[in-house]
């Protein structure tokens, strides 16, 4: 099969050409190893020359955002993707990463009579909900899409809505191979962290929205059977989100850390913890730090949304009741005693890839 995958350059902030990352990375490049002809056309948005190459089996082609004068721009993007259409003749076009991807896979699959297909890893209507024009024509995407893929059944249900007998397909979600279980004496040192001090850690951008204040409340609790604990923290904090002062003597704040540190510091932990809210957003986000924990086989401890227990189906005790300082407190002082977990629901990349390939290979012998 032949492959176009439209995508953003930099999802997530990881720029996909020198930092392979996530599904937006792994899916194109397993199913270029299982046998498919790959070309991923990415949009930077800072204002950088186009590229062509060839990287990990795949073709790549970048066209940049800016400047948004003398015919480049969004435009030129716009026109790659119509030449590629046209001149590799791909039997499927897949828009990875963002709404603008779907959106414009679909359209281009209509215009040209290509077989179309739209991924989703988070619920991206939630992102902005004022924008109703774009929410109208993402939509319009995923009724339109010859096949739709999302990281989770929840996700996978609410893009199916409008649909006739044709249901989103569940590609799970993966920690990326660089995390595994690493045995170093000196990890701790590394980070300045105290050796048998019990390490609880968080991973991510600190949002309230997230339920912080319930991690914040937990914490305050676990220190009253386990006064020695700490609260690691990597990642941003929204502004005058404050840490309160009844635990902040037990909080580490180490920043935004750099990607190849993350597999280092999550080894480090005692526990991991991955707080979120029941909401538009919550509900559906399959959050990657999660995986990257399991992938480590360390102990975590997560907000028991929708999305959070279908992923820890197989280990109810990894769980907490949403908006349950208690339980939380309980959980994390329950899996403290653990120093690593096995996980019945830890698939990689390849995994994806495959149910991915299947999916694409029925739907075109089902077509024709």
């Amino acid at each position: 099969m032949r492959l176009l995958f439209l995508c953003k350059r930099r999802p997530q902030g990881r720029d996909l050409l020198t930092r392979p990352y996530g599904r937006f990375f792994y899916l194109p490049y397993h199913l270029a190893q299982q046998g498919c002809d790959v070309t991923i056309l990415l949009l930077g948005y800072d204002n950088e020359p186009p590229v062509h190459c060839y990287a990990h089996g795949m073709e790549w082609y970048v066209e940049s955002l800016r400047p948004l004068i003398q015919s480049v721009g969004p435009l030129a993007y716009i026109r790659r993707a119509q030449v590629l259409v046209q001149t590799y003749k791909p039997d499927w076009i897949i828009g990875l990463s963002d709404t603008w991807y779907g959106i414009l896979a679909t359209h281009l699959g209509k215009k040209y009579g290509v077989k179309t297909l739209v991924d989703a890893y988070d619920n991206y209507e939630s992102y902005i909900p004022w924008a109703k024009p774009l929410h109208w024509a993402w939509r319009s995407a995923l009724r339109k899409a010859t096949a739709l893929t999302a990281a989770g059944p929840q996700l996978a249900a609410l893009m199916s809505q409008g649909r006739e007998g044709s249901s989103a397909s569940v590609i799970p979600m993966a920690a990326d191979p660089i995390f595994q279980p690493i045995i170093d004496g000196s990890l701790r040192k590394r980070f300045g962290l105290k050796e048998g001090m019990p390490l609880v850690g968080y991973c991510g951008s600190l949002y309230r929205n997230r339920g912080m204040e319930v991690m914040f409340k937990a914490m305050q609790l676990l220190l009253d059977d386990v006064p020695d604990a700490k609260l690691v923290i990597s990642g941003r904090c929204e502004q005058n989100l404050e840490i309160p002062e009844s635990i902040r003597n037990a909080v580490i704040h180490l920043g935004y850390l750099p990607d190849e540190l993350m597999p280092k510091l999550l080894n480090v932990m005692d526990v991991l913890l991955v707080v979120n809210l029941n909401s538009a957003f919550g509900n559906y986000s399959y959050p990657v730090k999660l995986y990257e924990a399991m992938g480590c086989r360390k102990p975590v401890v997560a907000s028991s949304t929708a999305s959070t227990s279908w992923i820890l189906r197989d280990h109810p005790d990894c769980l907490a009741k949403n908006g349950d300082a208690e339980q939380l407190a309980s959980r994390v002082c329950d899996a403290l005693s653990c120093k690593t977990k096995e996980y019945t629901s830890n698939c990689d990349w390849a995994y994806s890839a495959s149910l991915l390939r299947d999916l694409l290979e029925v739907s075109q012998s089902v077509m024709r």
